[in-house]
């Protein structure tokens, strides 16, 4: 199944009835520099994106779990390791005796624990963090 499946309320480009557009979530913190430099290579790429400050509108559980498993990633990769509230809270060593459903709860707690940029795309494809050969081949 794609995203637009588990997204039913996203309108494809209207003026491009025959075709349907690529529907990009592109989830930021915007004073992060890295984000700023994913936002910058999307948009010199062309890439549409709907923007999503991560912290104002932080991800729910369920979008979460979701997006966990269309990753196929671990848990720990969608947390942001380098971020004061992650090191602040002790998470390092708290996240191995968690469950995957309370690290959920946890990141759908606070946007600032998420790790940014995250990008899903209607197809499924979900990007944690800005790697540019990554984003090429999964993007382009």
């Amino acid at each position: 199944r794609n995203m637009i499946d588990y997204w039913p309320n996203i309108a494809y480009n209207v003026s491009k009835p025959d075709t349907k557009e690529l529907f990009m979530l592109f989830l930021e913190y915007p004073s992060c520099s890295t984000c700023k430099k994913a936002k910058k290579w999307l948009d010199d790429h062309n890439i549409a994106y709907t923007d999503r400050h991560i912290k104002e509108n932080r991800p729910t559980y369920d979008e979460l779990l979701l997006w966990l498993n269309l990753s196929g990633l671990p848990s720990k990769k969608f947390f942001n390791t380098s971020g004061l509230l992650y090191k602040s809270m002790g998470l390092k060593d708290k996240l191995p005796s968690m469950t995957v459903e309370e690290q959920l709860q946890l990141l759908a707690s606070d946007g600032m624990l998420v790790k940014r940029p995250l990008v899903i795309t209607d197809q499924g494809t979900v990007l944690v963090g800005f790697r540019e050969q990554e984003w090429a081949e999964k993007l382009l």
